[in-house]
């Protein structure tokens, strides 16, 4: 790997003879030499190169290798290159501890000792070699630090999705209990009930309005019961990418009217009222079947969370699309709620009294952008709230 790691080397000196003597005896094939004639050509080179080590003459017109010696210490990118100077002065001038103040460190005089200019060099490039190498391994650690610690953080991300996933999990078996439980529950009672008249030959309790309010409570019960099975059935198919939409022409305003008279019960039954707002007619190609699903879901929630107070229902267009707003005066959503309650799961009320599963607002978006429309929320939590459907023309 040192081998590997190719070294520059800058010579100055005034001259040109000089610098083609001293580079013949330090070339190699694993290293570039650079010349230059005068410190102002060296202070270029060391802005546009990284050099293992600078060797300068120190007597030089202009500004001579002490000076330049000194303006590659106080640069931060040259402070660190080691710096031998060559002189051909005599050894009483004391050039040496001059050359040493101004950060040498070796000193060499001319005529110059081949053996030992060579062994210099290879010592110096060995090092920057040794100090590039060491440099590269701690950027690999820093990097490797940097992936284990990007991985470590995935991985307990991963694991926070997890123990949510499978605290979603038990919460929802739990509701599904729940959920399961309550209208079953109806239908033993009724069944154990109605055993036990017959047991008695009690015929009065099976007389023609008996029977009939008798069918209307089996058959809300089965009806919750289907509700639920058509939620989980429908979010199989929105996993599995086999949510069908079977478009055609129908009038939004006549479905909410419909589905109105539909909800009769319901309404009477939440101590509520429902009035639609709507304009005449709101004609697109859609599932009516699926759209009828998403406001039923809406009103539903509505009655639900609306606190008895009255609901407004709004079918209106505008530019290429078509609106369905249902407002209501309830208990209204937080704004960190607003960005949850379209997940599996999640409701509006933490309440495991209120019912349901926690899947018709996430069933609902589906449909809705299976058909490239989108379902907005404007809410505030103690002063209601406005789910508007959004459908294209």
């Amino acid at each position: 790997m040192l081998s590997e790691i190719q070294a520059k080397l800058l010579i100055v000196d005034d001259l040109p003879e000089n610098l083609l003597a001293l580079e013949a005896l330090i070339k190699r094939g694993d290293r570039i030499v650079y010349k230059a004639l005068s410190a102002d050509e060296a202070l270029s080179l060391l802005l546009q190169h990284e050099f293992a080590m600078a060797i300068l003459d120190v007597q030089m017109p202009g500004m001579n290798g002490f000076e330049l010696a000194e303006m590659m210490r106080s640069t931060e990118k040259t402070k660190s290159i080691p710096i031998v100077f060559v002189s051909a002065a005599g050894r009483e001038l004391n050039y040496a501890f001059k050359g040493y103040e101004s950060g040498a460190v070796d000193f060499l005089h001319k005529p110059l000792d081949i053996h030992a200019v060579k062994s210099k060099v290879n010592v110096f490039v060995d090092l920057y070699r040794q100090r590039k190498a060491m440099k590269i391994q701690v950027e690999e650690l820093e990097r490797s630090r940097q992936e284990q610690e990007a991985l470590l953080q995935r991985l307990q991300s991963t694991q926070g999705e997890l123990e949510h996933a499978i605290r979603m999990r038990d919460d929802f078996m739990s509701i599904v209990s729940h959920e399961v439980r309550t209208p079953l529950n109806g239908l033993i009672l009724e069944t154990q009930l109605r055993k036990l008249h017959l047991a008695k030959d009690n015929a009065a309790a099976f007389t023609m309005e008996k029977l009939h309010a008798m069918v209307d409570r089996d058959e809300r019960q089965i009806q919750s019961l289907i509700r639920l099975i058509e939620d989980m059935l429908d979010v199989s198919r929105i996993r599995t990418g086999k949510l069908s939409i079977r478009p055609s022409p129908f009038d939004l305003s006549e479905l909410v009217t419909q589905l109105l008279e539909s909800f009769a019960a319901q309404i009477a039954a939440a101590d509520s009222s429902i009035t639609q707002f709507a304009e005449q007619p709101v004609i697109g190609v859609w599932d009516e079947f699926r759209i009828e699903q998403v406001v039923a879901n809406l009103l539903t929630n509505a009655l639900r969370y609306g606190a008895r107070k009255p609901i407004e229902v709004h079918v209106y267009s505008k530019d290429s699309e078509a609106f369905i707003e249902v407002r209501d005066q309830g208990i209204g959503i937080t704004a960190e709620n607003q960005k949850r309650i379209f997940q599996q799961f999640e409701r509006v009320s933490s309440n495991h009294a209120v019912a349901g599963l926690g899947l018709g607002l996430f069933i609902s978006d589906q449909i809705v952008m299976a058909h490239g429309g989108r379902i907005e929320v404007e809410s505030e939590e103690g002063k209601g709230s406005v789910f508007r459907i959004c459908l294209p023309l």
